[in-house]
């Protein structure tokens, strides 16, 4: 509570040059600025994983065809695990943190005592979660490049589209947060989670997949962030890219109207 008064009161001290949001995000900054290990692990297993799979696997796997092209196996993974980073980013920042802020620290509701509303609380938490992931994924495009693992200039979008992900997957999951009543709840999140990085065309083809399950997987918004970073650090453009931004797009709309929506109705009730 004192953090969140001290900011509020900083940002009147300057005439109002902080918009709510930014307020919530600097107060989870002071909160985590000695996490520095914490911080750190986000990073690193992202990059370990491409070591192991693209690089160990890689070396018995010639290549893979992505439309229409050619790739080299730790080129085509690459991109796969750029998307999968984003999503376990903001699902981990807006389910776990937020159910532990919402129902036992009782963070926000110190936060509504200020001038603060329900709107402004989801989006500084949304705003933190993608600061957070907008780091990791510059840092992992530039072990791609240093790796060879970068294939045109298309590519100075990737951190953009990994933003965008980062938006779809933060706010829908902080939305569906507020519905969870206890800990146990949780293991829906892994259910959902765990085949979509698996099955989402991160390690091997969609055309593996045939018939209606294609379709499936096609659906998902993990396969729609994956075709999206993977077109534009290869290059192979097509106009699945703009389906992907459209898609994810609506995706965080929708998610941050609804968290809108129940916050208000948790906290204001």
């Amino acid at each position: 509570m004192a953090v969140v008064t001290s900011l509020v009161s900083a940002g009147r001290a300057r005439g109002r040059t902080w918009s709510p949001s930014w307020r919530l995000v600097g107060r989870n900054y002071l909160a985590h600025r000695r996490s520095k290990v914490f911080f750190l692990t986000g990073f690193l297993e992202p990059v370990f994983y491409l070591f192991s799979i693209g690089i160990g696997v890689g070396q018995m796997i010639d290549s893979f065809e992505f439309n229409g092209r050619a790739i080299p196996y730790a080129a085509f993974v690459a991109p796969g695990m750029l998307a999968a980073s984003a999503m376990n980013g903001a699902v981990l920042d807006s389910t776990f943190s937020i159910f532990f802020k919402l129902k036992f620290e009782k963070l926000y509701d110190a936060v509504l005592a200020t001038p603060l509303r329900p709107t402004d609380v989801a989006r500084g938490e949304i705003t933190w979660a993608l600061l957070r992931g907008g780091i990791y994924s510059t840092g992992f495009l530039l072990v791609m490049l240093a790796m060879g693992l970068v294939h045109s200039w298309w590519a100075v979008l990737a951190v953009p589209a990994t933003l965008l992900i980062g938006f779809a997957f933060s706010a829908l999951c902080m939305a569906l947060t507020t519905y969870m009543r206890s800990w146990q709840d949780f293991e829906f999140v892994s259910l959902a989670i765990m085949p979509m990085f698996l099955f989402s065309a991160t390690f091997f083809p969609v055309t593996a997949f045939d018939g209606v399950l294609r379709w499936v997987v096609e659906a998902t918004p993990l396969y729609r962030g994956v075709v999206l970073c993977r077109e534009l650090t290869t290059g192979a453009m097509s106009w699945d890219s703009l389906v992907s931004v459209g898609y994810l797009a609506v995706m965080g709309a929708f998610g941050l109207w609804l968290v809108g929506r129940r916050l208000d109705r948790l906290l204001l009730r």
